[in-house]
């Protein structure tokens, strides 16, 4: 695996297609038993170098009820985004993950995690990405029919502030959704 993260570090696919040129950010281990799959890093995270390192990843870490230190050991928990590197500024937000590095570095990290009990896909590009046709038409729609994708994957929204509206409109999340998300995560560490 280190070998292969070295690669991935040093990888340049995007470069001059990247705001702030590539700086590849994620973890991963032979032995994680969880996998996150979220979109992209953002500037916070692209400056910091460390993985959900901003106020989406303290939402998600509450979400899953994990310490940060669970939620940094790689032997715990792998952070692949779709694109590993700050996709820079858009109109509304930040720009989609680049398309370049899920197919190009995804299964060759897949290959080498041994065993993982869980992996959750955090968002409507990885969710499109890994369930392909079995998505539904909304990410509303496939996060409220979590179950059907259990036990392989589970799926959530962005755990963004900017979502803090969806949450609002959709309670079923909270009351639904997060609690047996909590109790798997428990199960899968």
């Amino acid at each position: 695996m280190e070998k292969l993260l070295d690669e991935i570090y040093g990888c340049d696919v995007c470069e001059g297609k990247l705001a702030l040129g590539p700086r590849p950010i994620l973890t991963a281990h032979e032995n994680s038993k969880i996998i996150i799959i979220g979109q992209a890093p953002g500037a916070v995270v692209h400056r910091t170098g460390i993985p959900w390192d901003d106020k989406s990843g303290n939402n998600l870490r509450s979400w899953l009820d994990i310490s940060k230190e669970d939620f940094y050991n790689p032997e715990k928990v792998s952070l692949l985004p779709m694109g590993f590197c700050y996709p820079g500024k858009g109109k509304t937000g930040d720009l989609p993950p680049r398309k370049e590095c899920a197919p190009l570095w995804h299964n060759q990290i897949f290959e080498k995690i041994e065993n993982p009990k869980l992996i959750l896909l955090i968002g409507k590009y990885a969710q499109d990405y890994y369930l392909k046709k079995n998505a539904k038409r909304t990410l509303t729609e496939t996060v409220k029919e979590f179950k059907e994708y259990l036990p392989k994957y589970f799926v959530l929204p962005h755990p963004s502030p900017r979502n803090n509206i969806w949450q609002a409109k959709n309670e079923w999340f909270k009351e639904e959704v997060l609690p047996e998300l909590k109790d798997i995560i428990k199960k899968s560490l």
